[in-house]
């Protein structure tokens, strides 16, 4: 059984802030099973954008886990690129978390990032 949504962006804010980085949730989503999105601003005018990967890319052996893929091949983009990927994604899907990190190296600190 898979971590709340809810309860897993509480945890990652929890992680971010340990670490001294700004994180912080942008949209609040569906408590138990939203997608989350991340967007790490790198405060250059660029950000990296990352949202759920493909159920195909799931490990059977760890179903408990949140598996992320990059939203773009290139990473990073213009920070108005990684907006409208969002706005579309809202659109989309209205019950998704969007989380915003400011880092500028780029460290998004995700377990599980399926190329």
């Amino acid at each position: 059984m898979r971590l709340k949504s809810g309860i897993w962006v509480s945890a990652y804010l929890r992680r971010r802030h340990i670490d001294g980085t700004f994180a912080v949730v942008r949209r609040r989503g569906a408590e138990e099973a939203g997608a989350i999105f991340i967007k790490i601003a790198r405060l250059d005018g660029t950000a990296e954008l990352y949202g759920p990967a493909p159920q195909t890319a799931f490990d059977d052996s760890r179903p408990a886990d949140r598996a992320f893929s990059p939203c773009f091949k290139q990473q990073p983009v213009p920070e108005a690129e990684a907006e409208a990927r969002l706005a579309r994604e809202i659109r989309f899907d209205s019950d998704i978390w969007i989380v915003e990190v400011e880092d500028r190296a780029g460290r998004h600190m995700l377990d599980q990032i399926v190329p």
